[in-house]
């Protein structure tokens, strides 16, 4: 039985699988994770974006806001007002990841220990070094 589910397992997950690749380069580029997850969960101005990811500079935001559309994840929407609106939206395969942020999150929440915060920080961003934020 354990020789069959082996078996299995090497059928479901073959060692090298060049489409698995290219969705873990994608997504797995320096900050392009969290820049996705505050996606997921509606931000869609560059500036409520760069304001929910710590640290994330300006140019990096915006050269991996550039990377997303050409692989149709995102979509960049101007609008036409005074002064011009710039909004990114997820497009249907972009949305089609949450499910995936949302189980690699669970896995997180179970499996990665954070280091022990100072006394009198309530929180990881707040460990922040000055200037680091937004």
């Amino acid at each position: 039985m354990a020789d069959n589910t082996a078996k299995q397992h090497e059928e479901h997950l073959s060692s090298f699988c060049p489409r698995f690749h290219t969705a873990v380069e994608i997504i797995g580029r320096r900050w392009s994770g969290a820049i996705l997850r505050a996606m997921l969960a509606g931000s869609t101005r560059y500036t409520d974006i760069a304001c929910s990811v710590p640290k994330l500079s300006d140019r990096l935001l915006s050269e991996r806001l550039k990377e997303f559309e050409q692989v149709g994840i995102v979509e960049r929407v101007v609008i036409p007002e005074t002064p011009v609106r710039v909004e990114y939206h997820l497009t249907q395969k972009g949305a089609e990841l949450e499910p995936a942020f949302q189980q690699l999150a669970e896995w997180a929440e179970k499996w990665i220990e954070l280091p022990p915060l100072p006394e009198g920080v309530e929180c990881q961003e707040s460990f922040l070094e000055p200037g680091e934020g937004r």
